[in-house]
């Protein structure tokens, strides 16, 4: 294949959108030192990567899901974060257990003269 056109490559992609995504995925993996599917030609990694996608060397999908994993970015919680967060979550549910008061009292003698009350009927 002398020359590469887009017409080509739609046919394995059909947006073209899609297609310089998936290419630049596959000229960076060429340019990382990927080894190629065609031959050269004295062509630059892009021309290659849109020749290989035109025969259909390289699957689009694994490109475009390798495109996705690289964007992906993974975020390791600090250890002293995780401890300050569990005290954190100690320390509210300790303020938010009621506490004895005049109110729980006055309830404990309403239902002292509920209790009474119905015994004796």
């Amino acid at each position: 294949m002398a020359r590469v056109t887009v017409e080509d490559c739609v046919r394995k992609v059909s947006n073209r959108f899609e297609l310089v995504l998936v290419a630049s995925q596959r000229a960076r993996q060429i340019g990382a030192g990927s080894l190629l599917t065609v031959d050269r030609d004295n062509d630059k990694n892009p021309v290659v990567a849109l020749r290989e996608i035109a025969v259909g060397t390289v699957e689009a999908d694994t490109l475009k899901d390798g495109l996705i994993n690289s964007f992906r970015i993974q975020v390791e919680s600090d250890p002293q974060e995780d401890e300050i967060s569990d005290f954190v979550a100690q320390e509210t549910l300790r303020f938010q257990q009621p506490t004895s008061s005049f109110d729980d009292e006055s309830d404990d003698e309403d239902l002292e003269e509920e209790k009474d009350e119905t015994t004796s009927l």
